[in-house]
């Protein structure tokens, strides 16, 4: 459960942050950030009641009130990482030793090492063992100024380790600060009882697995990856059609190996997000553009695969709603690294550090459908933010790949950057 609080932030340098209940599209909105010097920041049962200047400040706080001396740094809507595969069983450090020498993702998978390796970790591991593993990351992402996870399951490819990986998602916002969104990923790959038979498998999905997801109400969305050799556009089809039936948001990893169409499927369909994103095509950027699918990219595992970058500045230029995301996992990326992850944008991506806070922050909300509660920093949302230990967030491009971050701050709630609470 996440605790709320009564705050009041004062002396702060430099806020920052985009505005809106919305994905920003475009160029000039991912560029436009509200900026306020001298600000201060009233925040009343963990939701924001005054944002302005310091010297507008109502002369009573609210009753209880703390008051955190920003002491002249900055202050930015909580990072919200929207693509995660949080829950696992083991590692593969191993894999990305091959892969380093030359092996090929697909040919790892074909080894039977990648997704179907975890599988097996994640089936033989105990609920009390994956919540540990995922609260170590969870400490590490809240360290750095990130205050909602999206966390996917899609380790088990069974019934049973699926709700599994989804219950310790559920165990996990119980006992620490970070909001999380769940998302069902039963559609990961196949699992070896189904080779062969994908349909088969997709309907076992969606007789067996989809209802008890939902019965327990263990997941928001329903995710699948489709991609050449996984899941096609007919399998996509009928999950997702059937998920949204269900009352389930949609997400999908898309055109990340080859061009498969899948950036295009997902606007046709209307999910929240399509992921990954590296082998877009022109008519896949058209149509993210044209519609409300938020496209979220990954440069962290594109680095690690040592492949090309998602085209964001293409896309961000068409008209398209961008979010960056970690895609924490045990295989191609094996990290959560926001300041990396900033660097690698702003450095190799041509990303702006303007659009880079907004696909980070507001965008990201909104590839979880949370943008009107969360992702930037206006009076009626929770009071998620992170102060930063310089006076400006063009330091976050500048002073790259390490921590800025002095203290993060959840429904008002102070955590240090040691993840001890004020």
């Amino acid at each position: 459960m996440t605790p709320k609080a009564n705050l009041c932030i004062k002396n702060i340098g430099q806020l920052a942050t985009p505005v809106g209940s919305s994905a920003r599209k475009g160029k000039e909105a991912m560029g436009a950030l509200k900026v306020i010097e001298g600000a201060a920041v009233i925040v009343e049962n963990g939701i924001i009641t005054f944002v302005g200047k310091e010297s507008e400040l109502p002369s009573a706080l609210p009753q209880g009130c703390k008051v955190l001396d920003a002491g002249g740094n900055a202050l930015l809507p909580g990072f919200v990482d929207s693509h995660t595969h949080l829950v696992f069983g083991g590692y593969r450090e191993d894999e990305f030793q091959w892969r380093l020498a030359g092996d090929s993702y697909m040919s790892i998978m074909e080894r039977g090492g990648g997704i179907a390796k975890t599988m097996q970790l994640t089936r033989s591991t105990s609920e009390d063992s994956l919540t540990e593993s995922a609260l170590a990351h969870l400490k590490a992402m809240l360290s750095m100024g990130v205050t909602t996870v999206e966390a996917k399951s899609g380790y088990g490819m069974q019934t049973e380790t699926e709700l599994k990986q989804l219950r310790v998602t559920r165990r996990l916002q119980e006992i620490q600060p970070v909001a999380l969104f769940s998302t069902f990923m039963g559609a990961h790959d196949i699992p070896p009882e189904y080779k062969g038979r994908n349909m088969a498998y997709i309907e076992y999905i969606i007789k067996d697995m989809l209802p008890r997801v939902k019965e327990e109400g263990l997941a928001e969305a329903c995710d699948i990856f489709t991609e050449k050799g996984v899941f096609n556009h007919e399998e996509t089809i009928r999950l997702l059609t059937a998920a949204k039936e269900m009352g389930f948001a949609l997400k999908m990893h898309a055109d990340e190996i080859v061009p498969f169409g899948g950036a295009e499927l997902a606007a046709s369909l209307g999910c929240l997000s399509a992921d990954h994103l590296l082998r877009i095509s022109d008519k896949g950027i058209h149509d993210l553009a044209e519609g409300n699918t938020v496209a979220t990219l990954l440069p962290l595992t594109a680095f690690s695969l040592k492949a090309e970058y998602a085209p964001a500045r293409k896309m961000i230029d068409s008209g398209c709603a961008v979010a960056l995301a970690s895609d924490l996992n045990p295989g191609s990326c094996f990290s959560a690294s926001t300041p990396l992850l900033m660097a690698l944008a702003t450095i190799y991506m041509g990303m702006t550090i303007e659009e880079t806070l907004t696909a980070l922050t507001l965008n990201g909300a909104a590839a979880l459908h949370r943008a009107d509660r969360i992702g930037s920093i206006e009076v009626g949302k929770e009071g998620d933010f992170a102060l930063l230990r310089m006076p400006n967030y063009k330091f976050l491009s500048y002073h790259f790949g390490m921590n800025l971050v002095d203290a993060t701050i959840k429904g008002g709630v102070v955590y240090r950057n040691e993840i001890e609470q004020e």
